[in-house]
Parts: C-alpha cells; sequence; structure tokens
C-alpha cells in the first residue's frame, strides 16, 4: 500500500511463502500504464460513488493522522500508538478518542519486535511503552490512566457511569472480569501442556463474560454503550482469532456464547470500531513476537491453512462471502466491486513503495542487517531492484484484473497473458516478489478486511498465471 507494509505482520504464516517453479511464463508488458490505471480509478469512484472520504473530518479510519471531527482550532491531543496496528492497548485508546470525537493528531512509534524506536520518543518515555498520550505538552503513559485522563478531558458523552453509582460499581467489576479473561486467555494460549484444563478455565471465563453481556437488556455490558466496551473490544478481537488459529476453538459463529454474537454484531455497527477491526491473519502472527510464543495443538491445523490461505480456497478466486458463521469474523457491508476498488486505489497511489517493498521477495532480495523478533517483517531488507520492470508490470496487471475483474480483463487485448521468449519478462521472478508482498498485508494497516482479502485473492491469481 502500503504505506504500513515495511513494518507489517510477524509470524510464521502466509497463504505459500516458497519460490516459484522455476518453469514460468515470459509474460507481456502489456497492462494499461499507471497514469491510465489512476483515470480509471477516478472513474470508477465517480461511478459507483465510491469517493474517498475526508481523512481528518469522515468516518473512522486506519490511515488517518489528524482527527479534526469537523472541530475548529488545533487539537490539543496527540496519541503515540504503534505503526502496524498491533498494540491492543492503543487500540483502545483510538477507539474512545473516536467514539467522544476529541480531536487529535497521531505519531507512529514502532513497537520494539520490529525495530528500535526513535531516540527522541525514548527522551520523552524513557520505558518506550506504547500507547503515550500528551496533552499541552504532559506526558501520560498507561492505557487505564489515559482513559481516565480522557474522560476528565470531555466528558461528554460520557463513557463511565457517574461515580459512586450501583452502575459505576458494575463497571468497576467487568474491568475485572476483562482481567480475568485476559489471564485465562494468555494461560491457554501461550502453553503446551494442561491444553484441557487450559482450555475448560479460558471457557469457564468466556462464560461468566457471557452471563455479563446477559445482565444488561441492549447488547453491551452496561446499559448503554461506553469503556467497559472499549476495553473488552481488542482482546475479545484477538481472542477469536488466535484461540481458533492456535487451539482449533471457535469463540464465534457456533452459537455457544449467543449474548457475545450480539455484542460483536453491535461493535461491528459503530463506525469507530469497523474503521480498525483486524482480520484474523493479521491478529495471529502479531501476537508471537508481542507476547514470546504462541502454542499449537494438532487440531488446530485446519483452522491455520485457512487462515492463512493455504487450504486452497480462502485466498483464492472466487471468494467466498463472508457471514456471521464464516470462520473470520463476520464483516458487515462486504461488496466486491467496491472492495476490489478500494484495493486497487491504494496500489496505484503507493505504487513506488509497493513495488520497491515486494521486490525484497525476488531473486537476488537480501535480509536486513538488523533482525527483528516478527518474522515477517524485515524493515532493513534490501530490494532486488534490478528487476523493477518487471515488478512494476505485474503490479499493473494486478490493480488492472482488480478493477475490471479476472475474466473480463483476461478477455481483453490487455490480459496476463505469455510473451515470446524474447520479449516480456520472466515470471519466475515476479511470482516469490508477489508472494512475498501477498503474505505482508497488514489489515486494517493497509487495507480493511473485504479489500485485503481481494487484494491477497488478486496476487495470488496472478501468481498462478505466472506458473506454468
Amino acid at each position: 500500500m502500503l504505506s504500513g507494509l515495511a513494518r507489517a505482520l510477524g509470524g510464521q504464516g502466509g497463504a505459500a511463502t516458497t519460490a516459484a517453479p522455476q518453469q514460468a511464463i515470459q509474460f507481456a508488458d502489456n497492462a494499461p500504464s499507471w497514469e491510465e490505471l489512476q483515470a480509471a480509478v477516478e472513474a470508477k469512484q465517480q461511478a459507483l460513488n465510491a469517493m474517498p472520504a475526508p481523512l481528518e473530518t469522515g468516518p473512522s479510519n486506519s490511515y488517518a493522522l489528524r482527527r479534526t471531527f469537523g472541530k475548529p482550532g488545533e487539537p490539543k491531543v496527540k496519541l503515540y500508538r504503534d505503526h502496524a496496528a498491533w498494540c491492543p492497548y492503543c487500540h483502545k485508546i483510538v477507539l474512545q478518542l473516536e467514539e467522544k470525537q476529541i480531536p487529535y493528531v497521531i505519531e507512529k512509534i514502532n513497537m520494539r519486535c520490529y525495530g528500535d524506536k526513535p531516540p527522541e520518543f525514548m527522551r520523552k518515555v524513557p520505558s518506550g511503552l506504547l500507547p503515550v498520550l500528551e496533552v499541552d505538552g504532559q506526558i501520560i503513559t498507561e492505557s487505564a490512566v489515559i482513559q481516565q485522563v480522557l474522560e476528565q478531558l470531555q466528558p461528554e458523552p460520557a463513557m463511565l457511569p457517574p461515580s459512586g453509582s450501583a452502575e459505576r460499581q458494575r463497571a468497576a467489576e467487568l474491568m475485572r472480569l476483562e482481567r480475568q479473561l485476559f489471564s485465562a486467555w494468555l494461560q491457554w494460549l501461550c502453553n503446551g501442556w494442561g491444553h484441557e484444563s487450559n482450555r475448560d478455565n479460558f471457557c469457564r471465563t468466556m462464560d461468566a463474560v457471557e452471563a455479563a453481556l446477559g445482565e444488561a437488556e441492549g447488547p453491551y455490558f452496561l446499559e448503554d454503550f461506553g469503556l467497559v466496551d472499549i476495553t473488552f473490544a481488542p482482546f475479545l478481537e484477538r481472542i477469536v482469532s488466535s484461540i481458533a488459529y492456535y487451539k482449533g476453538f471457535r469463540v464465534r459463529g457456533e452459537g455457544r456464547w449467543p449474548n457475545l454474537e450480539r455484542w460483536f454484531a453491535a461493535m461491528e455497527a459503530r463506525p469507530a470500531y469497523a474503521g480498525f477491526k483486524s482480520d484474523h491473519y493479521t491478529h495471529v502472527h502479531d501476537l508471537p513476537p508481542q507476547l514470546g510464543g504462541c502454542v499449537s495443538v494438532p487440531e488446530a491445523k485446519p483452522f491455520a491453512d485457512a487462515i492463512d490461505g493455504k487450504d486452497g480456497k480462502s485466498w483464492r478466486l472466487p471468494l467466498e462471502p463472508l457471514s456471521a458463521t464464516s470462520l473470520e469474523a463476520h464483516t458487515p457491508g462486504e461488496q466486491p466491486e467496491i472492495d476490489r476498488l478500494q484495493a486497487a486505489a491504494r496500489l496505484v497511489q503507493n505504487r513506488e513503495a509497493v513495488t520497491k517493498f515486494c521486490l525484497r521477495g525476488a531473486p537476488g532480495g537480501k535480509r536486513g542487517p538488523r533482525p527483528v523478533s516478527a518474522a515477517l517483517c524485515d524493515p532493513t531488507a534490501i530490494p532486488a531492484l534490478e528487476h523493477w520492470d518487471a515488478a512494476d508490470a505485474a503490479l499493473r496487471h494486478v490493480a488492472h484484473a482488480l478493477l475490471e475483474g479476472v475474466e473480463a480483463k483476461q478477455a481483453s487485448p490487455q490480459a496476463l497473458a505469455a510473451a515470446g521468449s524474447s520479449a516480456g519478462h520472466e515470471g519466475a521472478t515476479v511470482a516469490p516478489a508477489l508472494a512475498y508482498l501477498r503474505d505482508r498485508v497488514c489489515v486494517p494497516r493497509d487495507l480493511k478486511l473485504p479489500a485485503a482479502r481481494q487484494f491477497r485473492a488478486h496476487l495470488n491469481w496472478a501468481i498462478d498465471t505466472l506458473q506454468q
């Protein structure tokens, strides 16, 4: 994109990380130019009424670095958060800022698992821990403290019940339950011993969460949406992904905890949550470098293969629609034509950065001199720039397919097809570069899930076409 790709996912997954076979076609450089693709993007945005909303004042989104919500004056709040949207504690602060519509600006600081932190940030925050809030020059750390500061800074809309009320006491009890859930989750996720007992403890804690959600009339933990929901959200989202991938256990989609299903549906209808919602693939590979490792069990393999795109269908065209019972968390508003357009627009907009990035995976690309603990993240990797023209041509083919649809593209004179032996570019050079890119698409840093699904699947289409 994909501005976040250079710092994106860590882990051992990916649809297929092996190099392309040596037998590959020479493909013709007959895709539209980037300028023609940009014009096509703009025309399609107009035709589908899908013009991008303003980053500063539009709906919640993961790309904005400045949010004013249309309010006058310079934002007084600065949030230091992680680049790749991995950090759950940063996640809940962003949700609170968005729900309360407190004007703010963002400065992105990398997590330690994908690089050293800038010296100027370390001078301000010696611990280096995120998130950090800066208000009128004052530095505030620790997410729970930041949440309280934001409530004081802008009391309305209130995210907590009145102090001293029974509802406030209930909120404190629920916050303690959230920490119990966090502990039970990690006890199961990060250990190879006590699988059954850890599972049972996790399920008992989830039963308590389910019961708590049933005490209020609405879908939320209390009568009104608030800070309790915001605090639970990042961890419940990550729990759903990681427990399926590593333990073969579905938290969502099977009806075991109906109040939880209702809560997720309500959360996904909120623009602030939907704007920052991630996907299974991102979470299951961003967690190990943060937690020091996650432990799989054999029965989880079918789930892991589906999440990693190794099952032969989840990352391949035609994509099955997501639903409330899909393995992937339900994503309301999936619109394939618009989702493809959004992926194409980001690719065209960031074409130079994406081309350079994917060439890290081409023959001749080299690992970086500074190793990091996130296996799919290599911010100092050296791209094989000698293959620029081939990668550029292949990515223009991918963008064209996203805009026109694969069938229409392949029926056109600008199909991705074999060229003569003395013309075109070598598919064996490009296929591994596209696979490198595909395995590092981060949600939502690069694209929201529906667009990311389309982009990964169209990269797979190109890879398959380039290989004999």
